[in-house]
């Protein structure tokens, strides 16, 4: 990646080229892979190659993602990497501009809606992971009644602890650690709420 930092989205384009779902699906898988072709990604959304390729020049059109380094011997594919190391959106940078909220607003559904089916296929596939798996998938829910400046400063704590055990994956990953790591999702929401 060329970015070691998130990347901010502030214009309602990139916004609304990231909720499309199809494209949302592709830079998820591209950010896990950390570098793939078209066939390789076509393969994981069961998507035609054509469609695949349309979709990826159209993350880097907006600049969520790059060209990589060939690792084909003939050359002829074309490898893909995310720009940085994810994105993020920030209200104060959307909330005065109604087409950008609309526009996160979207991408933010199909972002719960892919978290969501994703956690729905960990739970109808659990016992197919090995007892160590089930016993380290985490699932819970905490109700606090806290301050919008408490909400901040959690937040950044929890994806401070979040990031630094990815990097660690990441290094040992490259180390050539591989010894059994999965892909392991966390999802994380902190909103207020009206009962």
């Amino acid at each position: 990646m060329t970015s070691s930092t998130p990347r901010r989205i502030t214009d309602a384009g990139t916004l609304k080229a990231l909720a499309h779902p199809l494209r949302m699906r592709l830079y998820r898988a591209l950010f896990v892979a950390r570098t793939a072709t078209a066939s390789q990604l076509a393969d994981q959304v069961d998507e035609a190659v054509s469609l695949v390729s349309y979709h990826l020049r159209k993350l880097a059109d907006h600049g969520l993602i790059e060209e990589a380094e060939t690792r084909s011997a003939d050359g002829r594919e074309r490898w893909w990497r995310p720009s940085s190391y994810g994105f993020s959106v920030r209200d104060e940078d959307i909330r005065d501009a109604p087409e950008m909220v609309a526009a996160s607003a979207a991408l933010g559904r199909t972002i719960n809606a892919q978290r969501a089916e994703l956690h729905s296929r960990f739970l109808d596939e659990r016992l197919t992971w090995s007892d160590e798996w089930r016993s380290a998938s985490l699932s819970s829910e905490w109700l606090p009644r806290l301050t919008a400046a408490e909400l901040t400063a959690l937040g950044k704590e929890l994806e401070a602890v979040i990031e630094k055990y990815d990097r660690r994956a990441r290094a040992a990953e490259e180390a050539g650690d591989t010894e059994g790591r999965e892909n392991v999702a966390l999802h994380l929401h902190g909103f207020p709420y009206r009962s």
